[in-house]
């Protein structure tokens, strides 16, 4: 199979996109960051079934968060 350019090395599988956002929240909880929005769960539900990538997800996040 080979590699989806729109993921790193780490992150072409759906677990390991699952593992690395798991990763992420755990930092985020542990320096008292608020959970995800439901609006960012669902982005990111996308990123680890493989139809965004992180910079896509960043870039919708921005546009709704930034025009709010």
């Amino acid at each position: 199979m080979a590699a989806d350019e729109r993921f790193g090395p780490a992150e072409q599988t759906p677990a390991q996109r699952q593992a690395l956002l798991d990763e992420a929240q755990a930092l985020g909880a542990a320096q008292g960051l608020p959970p995800l929005s439901p609006f960012g769960q669902r982005l990111y539900q996308r990123y680890v079934a493989g139809e965004l990538s992180l910079a896509e997800c960043s870039a919708q996040l921005r546009q709704r968060y930034d025009s709010a």
